[in-house]
């Protein structure tokens, strides 16, 4: 059995001797199997405490940063201000470097300007230039853990979210079964295309759809901002009379909204991404027919372990795929 302490602190632990322990850990015949898992069990427990000692009175500081819409990023501050105070007794605190639109110059110019960090959690485009400023971050010692959208070809040490394929794939299904022997076409909305998650939900939306015979219409480069995705939108419904359904990996949803009122085109079905408050609303007012929603607190109690993992001040713990919520309005958490 694989051990990293003394037999005496086995045993103090286990509360059996020394004699049983080290057989139990030399595998020696005649030990009881629930004595060989009083054996394990003490060492799983000295494992969790001297992982909260190295958390004992340790500041660190991380930074996050993220060009998204402001109801997102609003969104994920408030999830990581919450739960700064459960990985006590360490001090947590964090640094947000927030903004809405701009260039990959621009983010790996914000990467490479951060300086005492203990760890980014980085939501960014999936351009060589930002994988060499994250590649540069994690040579200096600094992890790097991409959310929502990844960044694969960098040196980040983990991507915490949905499975953003799978999410698409969802979204398909639900709409084909909404919308049944109706020709409906469907418009997606992405915020830019350079965000890889954004990207793969529109691949898996497309690949499920793909034989329905649909007509499929794509509006991007709006970043999520209101104005540009009303516009953008507009235009597409006034070329393609026959959509009556919308899928959107992005954001900017009042806006879609708003341009189907001008119009006074119906929209049939709409899935939309993330809780923030204009979905929050939207869905309660009937506008949206349901949002996929994953746990913006467990994703960002995620992202933090992963940092201090790479600290070592936590045991290891994979980054698996945050589960994919189906919220409509009478479901909708508080």
């Amino acid at each position: 059995m694989p051990h990293r302490y003394k037999v005496r602190e086995i045993a103090q632990q286990s509360g059996l001797s020394e004699a049983t322990v080290d057989r139990v850990l030399n595998e020696r015949p005649g030990v009881r199997e629930n004595t060989r898992a009083e054996v394990a069990q003490a060492i799983a427990d000295l494992d969790t405490q001297r992982a909260q000692l190295r958390l004992n009175g340790r500041r660190y500081l991380m930074d996050v940063v993220m060009q998204t819409p402001q109801r997102f990023s609003d969104a994920f501050r408030a999830a990581v201000e919450a739960e700064l105070p459960a990985f006590a007794p360490a001090m947590l605190r964090a640094r947000f470097h927030l903004w809405e639109s701009g260039s990959t110059s621009q983010m790996a110019d914000v990467l490479g300007r951060i300086r005492g960090s203990h760890g980014v959690v980085l939501k960014a485009q999936d351009a060589p230039e930002v994988a060499e400023a994250v590649d540069r971050l994690v040579g200096a010692g600094v992890p790097v853990v991409t959310y929502t959208t990844d960044v694969p070809n960098s040196a980040r040490c983990a991507y915490v979210g949905i499975d953003n394929h799978g999410a698409g794939v969802t979204a398909a299904y639900l709409m084909d079964q909404w919308l049944g022997a109706a020709p409906s076409g469907v418009l997606i909305t992405l915020s830019g295309t350079v965000f890889r998650g954004e990207g793969e939900r529109e691949v898996g939306f497309r690949s499920a759809l793909r034989g329905t015979g649909r007509e499929i219409v794509e509006v991007s480069d709006s970043d999520g901002i209101d104005a540009t995705t009303e516009r953008l939108v507009l235009e597409a419904l006034e070329r393609h009379p026959r959509v009556e359904a919308v899928y959107s990996p992005g954001g900017g949803n009042s806006a879609t909204v708003a341009a189907f009122e001008k119009l006074e085109r119906v929209c049939r079905v709409f899935i939309a991404h993330d809780l923030d408050a204009d979905n929050r609303r939207l869905l309660r007012d009937g506008r949206l027919s349901v949002v996929l929603h994953n746990d913006l607190r467990a994703d960002a109690r995620m992202a933090m372990r992963q940092i201090l993992q790479h600290h070592r001040a936590l045991p290891a713990e994979l980054a698996r795929p945050t589960p994919i919520q189906v919220i409509t309005p009478y479901n909708l958490p508080g």
